[in-house]
């Protein structure tokens, strides 16, 4: 069994999922490989446990993080790599890749304070970004107290936690702080991988959220599925339109109706910061990584096949699990790109005759 099978106890029902997550070396010769971003993980796994149970086709996916998924793909070890940071579109012709969106979901701070619940405390980018370069260091601090007039804010010294590991949720959340912090985006900028002045580093999605829960006055960010599943206090956010906001579905449909998929060559669409009242200020789509000419056609084919199932089947699924599942015109935009990018001996390995 291997760890990222046991991290997934941490997410209650999702843990009796029987998605394998075997190493490689020892998957069926018939199952889908692939390897990536822990934002997605909990719907992934959750769609591979339905689409097994109906075709008998597994998929091994590791959830190790965005910066490996990228790694991984590259080194063609797996079938697909999966990562919440969209590759530029010229890194991805030089790689011989294509990326597509496949599912869209929201990145919020949570945090450990005793005696109040989600939603209690409302934070702006400029505080959190403040927080996250340690100038802010206690949750009775004059600026958080100016967001929150009527709480009553202990003083308790704030233990901020990070992602460790290269990852697409520190690039959505960094990309977030830079766009709302000048400060912040000249000192740290926006990456999968940061140098951090102050706080915790834990592994992945499920690490930090294991981090934040287990420590007084912690404050991290994690998937919202994550937050949910480990019953985590979240915080509201003041958005772009200056609205006090907390993350739930619709909030995340907000900023992303905002997103022009047709007009982003190589999908490259980026959803923080976006406006409107309603609009989840750290929104972010994750996205799949494949190549246009496979080394194994006829694995990319099944690959294909299962995300095809995905988009039709996995939406309820997907909402369950506070998701957003892509609108049906970027499905078909998708679909196009796979068959006229995707192709073996100048051949398209997918088509709807395929399906």
């Amino acid at each position: 069994m291997t760890s990222a099978f046991v991290r997934c106890a941490a997410f209650g029902a999702l843990a009796v999922l029987s998605v394998s997550v075997a190493p490689l070396s020892v998957a069926s010769a018939a199952d889908i490989s692939g390897a990536g971003a822990t934002f997605p993980y909990p719907i992934y796994a959750k769609w591979a446990d339905a689409y097994k149970k109906e075709t008998g086709v597994g998929l091994n996916y590791q959830s190790i993080g965005s910066g490996g998924g990228i790694k991984q793909i590259k080194a063609k070890t797996v079938t697909f790599g999966a990562s919440d940071m969209p590759l530029k579109p010229e890194d991805l012709e030089q790689a011989g890749l294509i990326q597509f969106p496949m599912i869209m979901g929201g990145v919020v701070p949570v945090v450990n304070l005793k005696g109040l619940k989600s939603g209690d405390v409302k934070l702006s980018g400029t505080v959190l970004a403040n927080i996250y370069m340690g100038e802010i260091t206690k949750w009775n601090d004059p600026q958080i107290k100016a967001l929150n007039p009527d709480v009553n804010l202990p003083n308790t010294a704030i233990a901020p936690v990070y992602r460790s590991d290269g990852s697409g949720t520190n690039f959505l959340f960094t990309d977030y702080l830079s766009k709302t912090s000048p400060k912040f985006k000249t000192q740290i900028g926006a990456n999968s991988s940061v140098q951090w002045p102050a706080g915790i580093g834990a592994k992945g999605n499920e690490g930090v959220a294991s981090m934040v829960k287990q420590t007084d006055g912690a404050i991290g960010y994690v998937e919202y599925a994550y937050a949910k599943q480990n019953n985590i206090m979240y915080v509201g956010l003041q958005n772009k339109d200056g609205k006090a906001v907390v993350p739930k579905i619709e909030s995340f449909q907000a900023a992303a109706a905002n997103a022009d998929w047709a007009n982003a060559k190589g999908y490259y669409v980026i959803l923080t910061d976006e406006p409107g009242a309603d609009s989840w200020p750290i929104t972010g789509a994750s996205f799949i990584l494949m190549y246009k000419d496979p080394k194994d056609p006829a694995t990319s084919a099944e690959a294909l096949k299962f995300f095809d199932w995905a988009y039709k089947n996995g939406a309820q699924m997907a909402i369950d699990l506070d998701y957003v599942p892509m609108p049906e015109s970027v499905v078909s935009m998708v679909q196009k790109t796979w068959s006229q990018s995707i192709q073996s001996d100048g051949k398209p390995i997918w088509t709807a005759s395929a399906k």
